[in-house]
Formats: structure tokens, sequence, C-alpha cells
């Protein structure tokens, strides 16, 4: 998290420092006190600015569409329908989805997130609080999935990970740079310390893991990152790399009304339960549930 000075935190808020320190003493304005001088938070300050947008009389803010937009998955999709919420899924992929969300499109975004870096990290949520465009947002729970490599059955290559497809110059069927899958791809590729430039892909990218499974099943491709329910629909093998965290961002605004109070009491039925089961490669014991809120 980046912290303003001072100064800085005038020059960015266009104010002069002696009206700053008005608003820090009159407890205004968000700020922390270290070793003797005030700091201000980039975050808190955009958070602060948006709560602070007024307005035009006669001018209302654009209603998003009943959509959840974001990361493709395929229990969500049977899940809005059999719900009966009214709800509609729109697939780009998790940045993509995460977007249209933050512009104000969609009520909700799908999104499993990965870093580069740290497999440790909670992304999605680190996600949340570092965006200041999600601070009336709340992230609710979907399922943890379990995301590997589609094989044709038999694995007539034995691959047993990202090191053999690209030791074996296997086919490989990617998704569109911002999906969650690609995300994962790129993330285990540095890991290895392996260049993603060099591997033997095919065009165009999948826009889904379905599309990576009947890339697999037609022989266009001789493998693809998706889920392992994804294998399963398509009688393909399946190798397990790990399990993630498949999350939906939702407007605080939308999160009380019919649609998604529906779709969420859907989430907690057996129902949903056993379905997921029968997939295979899901855990929804928190399913429905609010894993951060600002």
């Amino acid at each position: 998290m980046r912290f303003f000075t001072t100064s800085e935190a005038a020059e960015y808020l266009r104010i002069k420092e002696r009206k700053l320190y008005e608003l820090v003493s009159e407890n205004a304005i968000p700020c922390t006190k270290a070793t003797g001088k005030w700091l201000f938070p980039k975050g808190e300050l955009d958070r602060w600015l948006c709560d602070s947008l007024t307005l035009p009389e006669g001018m209302t803010r654009a209603e998003p569409m009943p959509i959840i937009g974001g990361s493709h998955d395929p229990l969500l999709e049977w899940s809005l329908r059999e719900s009966g919420s009214g709800l509609a899924t729109l697939p780009e992929g998790s940045l993509a989805g995460l977007q249209r969300f933050i512009n104000g499109e969609l009520v909700a975004a799908a999104i499993h997130l990965h870093a580069l870096d740290d497999d440790e990290l909670d992304v999605n949520i680190d996600a949340m609080k570092n965006e200041p465009s999600l601070h009336h947002a709340t992230l609710v729970g979907f399922a943890r999935r379990e995301q590997g490599i589609v094989v044709a059955p038999g694995n007539p290559l034995t691959l047993k990970g990202i090191r053999d497809i690209a030791k074996k110059r296997a086919r490989i069927a990617l998704r569109p740079a911002g999906a969650g899958a690609q995300l994962l791809l790129e993330a285990l590729m540095k890991r290895e310390k392996l260049d993603i430039g060099k591997l033997n892909t095919i065009l165009p990218p999948c826009p889904t893991g379905d599309v990576i499974a009947q890339a697999v099943r037609t022989g266009r491709s001789d493998c693809g990152i998706a889920t392992r329910s994804v294998a399963n629909a398509a009688g393909l093998d399946f190798v397990p790399l790990r399990w993630e965290q498949f999350d939906l961002v939702v407007s605080q605004r939308e999160y009380f009304r019919p649609p998604l109070q529906t779709f969420f009491s859907y989430l907690r039925s057996p129902v949903l339960t056993a379905h997921a089961a029968a997939a295979g490669g899901y855990d929804v014991s928190m399913a429905g549930q609010v894993r951060f809120a600002p």
C-alpha cells in the first residue's frame, strides 16, 4: 500500500496543507501517524473521495445489467439457471469481467486470480483490498475448484505437469489474456522459470474451459488448463495442479435485492451440493458466504 506525506497528500487532493491539517484535526480524512509524522494511504484517500461523490439533481446512477460476468464455470452456469434468480452469465475472463463490474455494467463478477510471486496469497481478497473502485463491493465465496491439465483419454504424452508440456512440446490450447486459467499458467511457468513464449501453442485462444476440452477431444490440441469438472464432463483425463478459490465480487447495493438473494439461497441448498459432488473437483462448503467486505 502506498502512503503519501502531508505535502504529497495535499497536492494529490489539490488542497492546501493547512486545510489538510484541519481535516485531520476533525477526524474527517483517513490517515495514520508514524514516527511523529502524518501519513495518508492512497487507497483509503481514493475511497474517501468516491464516498463524497455527488450527482446533479435528476441524475441517477445507471442500473447494472442482471448479469454475472467474469470467469466461466459450469457449476456457476448451472446454478444460475436452476436457481430461478433471473440472472444471466457473460463469460469473458476474470479481469475483463472485473473491469465491467467496476464500470457499473454488472451486478457481480466471477473471479479466480493468481499471483505470479506468492502462492500463499489470497489473491481475490488482495485485489478487493487494493482496488479503490471496489470499496462498495463484497466478496462472496462460490467454490474451491481443482485446476489442472486436461488431456486426451489415457494421457498419451504422459504429461505430469507444466514442465512436461514445455519439454515435450505438447500442443497447448491457451485462454485469453486476463482469464483466470491463463493467469494460473503464467504464474506456474514463472515459478518453474520457463518462458511461456516458447510453448507450442495453438490459436486462437479458447474463450472457456469447455472450448479447451473440445480442442483436446477433437485432436486440435494435446492439452490445456481447465477444471476437473470440465474434463469429467468431456470424458477426458485430468492431471491435477492445484485447488483455487472461485469467488463472486458483488455490488453491496445489489447484494440484498431479490435476484442475488434468491441465487445465494440456492447455493446453500443440498441440490447444489449434490450436483457439485457429481461434477467433481468442487468444494462448495463456503458457497454463498461473505469472504470479505470493506
